[in-house]
């Protein structure tokens, strides 16, 4: 099976900022290239951190009210200190979250996660910014047609891989859920197919109506 990689979905020649860039640049840049946060790279081109539209918008909070209002409950007050909240480097969020091309999507995902980012900057072996991946591009995984779906599972999961009759297994796939109906030769393979049919690309689940023709002599009790 042939799983998309972070390096496929990632999009490349990201637009980036340097530490001493001012605020209305990165305003201006994220304006221009219709983006919603960049990476922040020191002179080596490697990520020190993202600044986003949610680090510029506290800056803004911060600043006192023109027309004289307090500020709301939990937000706070006065200005920003002095020097503090004028480039990307003082804005940003760091240290960069960051990925490998070769990482699969779950991976990327569950990184996202667990760090609470919409985006990770992806870097190469020396660390140097090559690219980067939102959440919107882990989905894109999930776009693909039902039958390319089927296709692999057929072909690659149960024929290639486990050695299965094409009679072995139907499969159904419909709006990425995935339903397997047959029998196999013993009731080991059956989570082993579970398994690998959840490791498809694009699937949504997986939904199982499988029994097995003999029982695994392993499994055998001895006589007591």
């Amino acid at each position: 099976m042939q799983h998309r990689t972070i390096g496929d979905l990632m999009t490349r020649g990201v637009v980036r900022v340097r530490p001493d860039t001012p605020f209305k640049e990165v305003v201006g840049l994220l304006a221009d290239h219709d983006v919603t946060a960049l990476p922040v790279v020191d002179d080596l081109d490697q990520p020190l951190g993202v600044v986003s539209e949610a680090d510029l918008l506290r800056t803004v909070v911060a600043r006192p009210d023109p027309s004289g209002l307090p500020p709301s409950a939990g937000q706070p007050g006065g200005s920003v200190t002095e020097g503090k909240g004028n480039t990307a480097g003082e804005l940003m969020t760091a240290p960069a979250v960051c990925a490998r091309p070769e990482w699969t999507v779950v991976e990327a995902a569950r990184l996202m996660d667990g760090e609470g980012v919409k985006r990770l900057p992806v870097t190469d072996e020396v660390g140097t910014l090559i690219g980067i991946v939102s959440r919107g591009d882990l989905l894109r995984v999930f776009l693909r047609r039902d039958e390319a779906l089927r296709d692999e599972i057929t072909r690659d999961v149960l024929t290639r891989t486990l050695g299965l009759a094409p009679t072995d297994v139907a499969v159904d796939v419909h709006e990425g859920r995935v339903s397997l109906k047959g029998r196999v030769e013993t009731a080991r393979l059956i989570p082993v197919i579970e398994r690998l049919c959840r490791g498809v690309d694009g699937g949504v689940s997986v939904d199982t109506d499988l029994s097995h023709r003999v029982d695994d002599p392993s499994e055998a009790r001895s006589p007591g």
